[in-house]
């Protein structure tokens, strides 16, 4: 299984502490080993770091984890290929542009066959079914909207469909986002948890790091933090429902819609 960690806050933040245990699952406390990628967004621009070097062992990955680059929406990847050869144009999380906006998608599954027509801009560069996927539904959106963007309400219910249409064929764990908001699909596994006053501490399950959150915070802020399994062992840290669509914003689910009604519900964790 791949590995997603994803953020979005009400003020920019950087993800130093949350990546660094993240970081560890690529070859050192995990055996996914086959790439890693991350990708900031500022105003409408995109900080993207990608490389098919196990993360545990990434020059690239150790500057990430000591460069604090703030941002309100972030997501990234550990990848354990179960489609398409380790290769730098094979590793999350991908980019694509739609109505003047980068997006960016990693996914976390294997979806076998489902083999839809990608025509026009939206065409993959590797080959693994996750890009393809990703393409699929920039060129769905597009061909729903054309070149205006909707509303959020309409594009969220849009992106559900879309979601449910593939999550029928596989595990169709993904997180992306526009920079504005940040969509969370929960197939089998995802956690989160929001982290707002009063501030404490916590400590990393992967690394020997603690962080004491209301040094380095305000009152007003608001963090939440997507992750496959929790990165953390001394909060509450809660799993997202499987076969349900989730948007966050401002630091907060804004929205849910189930997506696969047949999955069993599983409970919350701490």
């Amino acid at each position: 299984m791949c590995q997603l960690l994803g953020m979005n806050c009400n003020v920019p933040t950087d993800i130093c502490f949350s990546f660094t245990g993240f970081q560890a699952r690529g070859g050192l406390t995990d055996q996914h080993q086959d790439g890693w990628g991350i990708a900031f967004f500022e105003g409408k621009g995109v900080r993207q770091f990608l490389d098919p070097l196990p993360s545990a062992h990434s020059k690239i990955a150790e500057l990430v984890s000591s460069y604090p680059i703030k941002s309100k929406n972030v997501v990234a990847h550990i990848r354990k290929a179960t489609q398409g050869d380790v290769r730098l144009e094979n590793t999350h999380p991908f980019m694509r542009e739609l109505w003047g906006f980068y997006w960016i998608f990693a996914h976390n599954g294997n979806i076998l066959d489902f083999n839809p027509k990608v025509l026009g801009p939206y065409v993959p560069v590797g080959t693994t079914d996750s890009e393809k996927l990703f393409c699929w539904m920039m060129q769905e959106l597009r061909l729903r909207y054309g070149n205006s963007c909707p509303d959020t309400e309409s594009l969220f219910s849009s992106i559900s469909e879309l979601s449910k249409e593939i999550g029928q064929q596989g595990e169709f764990n993904f997180l992306m986002s526009n920079g504005n908001l940040l969509f969370a699909h929960c197939s089998t596994q995802l956690t989160h948890i929001i982290r707002k006053a009063p501030f404490s501490t916590a400590s990393l399950k992967d690394q020997d790091l603690t962080v004491d959150f209301s040094s380095v915070t305000s009152e007003k802020d608001r963090v939440a933090i997507i992750a496959t399994t929790p990165l953390t062992d001394d909060e509450n840290w809660i799993r997202l429902e499987p076969g349900t669509l989730y948007l966050f914003q401002e630091g907060a689910i804004s929205r849910q819609e189930k997506t696969i009604p047949w999955i069993q519900k599983i409970k919350s964790i701490s």
